[in-house]
């Protein structure tokens, strides 16, 4: 069974299940910030990965920061678009993965940021918990 693929242009503030061929453009700086529950921290990093339809960032956490490097081609399935500051991320949480892949993208367009528009609905960063304020 082949998987199907979406174009960046495709993703909206309701895509879940999506599965991505894209090109590592840049990755942020690394921050710790405290868990959710307990005294532990998590690392996170924002990378901004492309396709010939355009660029979105990509939320990494964890262990999935040291799958990916600029020039990389990854493959993220089961990830889902949440939106952050009224801005859209693409996650992949606990039930998708990241991996690198032999294919090539040779040109992104960098000129259609979909995290650059702002956009309304979806889940635009209010705390669903008490739990100790995360920050990055």
């Amino acid at each position: 069974m082949s998987e199907q693929f979406v174009k960046v242009k495709d993703l909206n503030t309701n895509s879940k299940h999506v599965n991505l061929l894209a090109k590592v453009l840049s990755l942020s700086e690394v921050k710790e910030v405290p868990a959710r529950y307990g005294s532990s921290t998590n690392r996170v990093a924002e990378a901004r990965i492309g396709d010939e339809t355009g660029t979105i960032l990509l939320t990494l956490w964890n262990e999935n920061i040291d799958l990916v490097k600029p020039d990389d081609v990854i493959m993220i399935k089961n990830g889902y678009v949440n939106v952050y500051r009224r801005t859209m991320r693409l996650n992949v949480g606990k039930y998708g993965s990241i991996e690198k892949s032999d294919a090539q993208i040779s040109e992104v367009n960098t000129s259609n940021n979909m995290s650059e528009r702002e956009v309304e609905g979806g889940y635009i960063g209010r705390r669903s918990s008490r739990g100790p304020r995360r920050r990055f």
